[in-house]
């Protein structure tokens, strides 16, 4: 999942994507997640890498409730433009 942030969101950020990591802990079909952050000045891409078990087990978690619970990007106004999901087989 590859995120840009607004200027001044970064720690908003940060702090809702460890909620998520935490929650996709206790998912069937996770294994693993990493959030990974562009250095350099001004930079505010991010990029959060996961395991799964499968593509259905990943999308069936986007679209969860659990995952809309912790992920409040809009009504936040935390992100520059819409997250970008690349799924690697």
């Amino acid at each position: 999942m590859n995120y840009e942030v607004l200027p001044g969101k970064e720690q908003v950020f940060e702090d809702a994507c460890a909620r998520v990591i935490e929650t996709m802990q206790g998912i069937d079909g996770h294994s693993q997640s990493r959030l990974f952050k562009e250095v350099g000045d001004a930079k505010r891409h991010y990029l959060i890498v996961s395991v799964w078990a499968s593509e259905d087990a990943f999308r069936g978690f986007i679209a969860s409730d659990a995952f809309k619970k912790v992920t409040n990007w809009g009504a936040q106004n935390i992100l520059a433009g819409r997250p970008a999901h690349t799924v690697y087989r």
